[in-house]
This record gives structure tokens, C-alpha cells and sequence, in this order.
């Protein structure tokens, strides 16, 4: 290869390594945003109205789809 085409091979991945850091930064900031507004919407909060696991289980059990 020549000088010439090697020092084009070295500016094509030296752009094509900013263009990925960028991406990544702005995906990161993007999903992380994102995990945060879904957070204050209380989508992973404690219900309290809601049932146990263990209250399910006994509810679905008296049906007669239920395990047991």
C-alpha cells in the first residue's frame, strides 16, 4: 500500500472511531434518559394494592385452569 492510501486508511478509521464514540454517547444518554422517565412514572415501584405472588398462587388455585 502506499503512503498515500495508508494515511486515507488512518483518517477513514480515525472518523469511523469518533462517529461510533459518538453514537455510543448519544444511545447512552438516550436509554438512560428513557430508564429514568420510566422510573418516575413509578413503572418499577412497590404497588401495595397489588397482590402477593403467594396470593395469586392461592387465588389461581381454586380455578380450574389453576395448578392445583
Amino acid at each position: 500500500m502506499t503512503e498515500a492510501a495508508r494515511q486515507l486508511a488512518q483518517r477513514t478509521e480515525d472518523r469511523l472511531e469518533k462517529v461510533s464514540e459518538t453514537v455510543r454517547g448519544q444511545f447512552e444518554e438516550i436509554t438512560k434518559r428513557r430508564f429514568a422517565d420510566l422510573a418516575q412514572q413509578g413503572l418499577f415501584a412497590d404497588r401495595p394494592d397489588q397482590e402477593s405472588d403467594r396470593e395469586r398462587a392461592e387465588t389461581r388455585q381454586g380455578r380450574p385452569d389453576g395448578p392445583g
